[in-house]
């Protein structure tokens, strides 16, 4: 098989870049290791930067996000007894994010692609890229029991941190910046109505917590617990009591609990390798760096990275220009380091760190009194929020 773009990675990054490329006449075909089912059981982001949702709308997939999405003018952060709110649209100069779950925009993208007929191949085992140095790379795949070669002009690496492609990068090539977080993020969803028309993030002496949701009718909930902590230990009773001990009293009194249809517990980590080029592989999006879900920059991250190098591709195939290319990785990480700082930034304000001394607690409560009483501040946080310009 010979194609223009061999996408490694069926999930959003993968499959957005692939709408969109074919919309423009650029060939790909997409290597997902997983069945399409298991992929939409993922239970993953929801917040979605205004420049993210303009680009599933350019590649013609936010009609039922642009129907169903939660439109969301602001959150709030409670902490020390009072819930302050923090106004994205006033501070922001007028952009929203929208609520609407990675699995929802998965499905949109994937039924994208069926309707233009894109191959997109599933069960993918044992993907290989090959030659990346070379002006003829190649990736091979074992699917159904055959060996399969795909000749490409570029392959992209959006199979996330635990993927094939920055594996088969020389370790000696890239540089690794990693921090690991001492908690992680219990978390549950449920068919329940919000806590709240939008998100509270929770700064309390038990921990962090978050009240966010996918709908009006289906509710995502999280609490911050030890790193040791596993899912067996936490009872659905145990978690809601947890949850309402760490948020305002009036909120708790009126949080409506239920069976969770989904529980897990996600570490925190950040992570960045680069560069985010090897000869004419990419990486993007989880491949090449993660965040804290603290600040919901993740996916958005990831949408960054397939904005660039969706242009660029176009630039190359109908321009000749591939000064988008060259400057990919150069380009990409700076808007890549600029999430990392605000997700760091974001966790360490509203979370319980184990080894906290006296001035660290002191220093935590300084910062988020000086954010409430700073329009400058308020500004930064909404501007990094909503999205910086791509």
């Amino acid at each position: 098989m010979k194609i223009q773009v061999c996408i490694i990675g069926g999930g959003p990054s993968g499959l957005l870049l692939s709408q969109l490329l074919h919309l423009q006449g650029i060939e790909t075909v997409v290597l997902e290791k997983y069945s399409r089912d298991y992929v939409l059981a993922r239970i993953r982001a929801g917040v979605l930067e205004h420049g993210f949702a303009k680009l599933m709308r350019e590649a013609q997939c936010g009609e039922r996000m642009d129907r169903e999405g939660e439109i969301h003018n602001g959150f709030h952060i409670a902490h020390d007894g009072v819930m302050d709110r923090v106004d994205l649209y006033k501070y922001s100069g007028g952009s929203s994010v929208v609520v609407y779950g990675q699995t929802e925009l998965t499905r949109d993208l994937y039924e994208a692609r069926d309707r233009a007929g894109g191959t997109v191949i599933h069960n993918a085992e044992d993907v290989t890229p090959h030659d990346m140095k070379t002006d003829k790379p190649y990736v091979t795949y074992r699917h159904e029991g055959q060996t399969v070669r795909i000749d490409c002009d570029y392959i992209i690496g959006a199979d996330g941190f635990h993927g094939v492609s920055r594996k088969s990068i020389p370790r000696d090539v890239l540089r690794e910046y990693e921090r690991i977080y001492p908690f992680g993020w219990l978390g549950i969803l449920s068919r329940t109505k919000p806590a709240s028309h939008e998100l509270i993030y929770a700064k309390h002496e038990r921990g962090f917590a978050l009240c966010s949701m996918r709908s009006q009718v289906l509710s995502r909930y999280y609490v911050q617990v030890p790193l040791e902590d596993t899912v067996d230990k936490w009872s659905d009773e145990a978690f809601w009591e947890e949850l309402k001990s760490r948020l305002p009293e009036d909120i708790a009194a009126k949080l409506i609990t239920g069976p969770s249809i989904e529980k897990s517990i996600a570490p925190l980590r950040s992570f960045v390798v680069e560069p985010m080029r090897y000869g004419r592989m990419f990486l993007a999006g989880d491949a090449a760096h993660i965040v804290p879900p603290t600040g919901a920059r993740g996916l958005n991250s990831a949408a960054s990275d397939i904005y660039y190098l969706y242009h660029a591709m176009i630039d190359h195939y109908k321009k000749s220009d591939d000064a988008g290319l060259d400057g990919y990785s150069q380009r990409a990480l700076a808007r890549v380091w600029k999430a990392q700082r605000f997700s760091w930034w974001m966790t360490t304000m509203l979370h319980r760190f184990p080894d906290n001394i006296a001035y660290d607690d002191k220093l935590q409560e300084t910062e988020l009194a000086y954010l409430f009483s700073s329009e400058a501040a308020q500004r930064s946080l909404a501007e990094n929020y909503v999205g910086l310009p791509f």
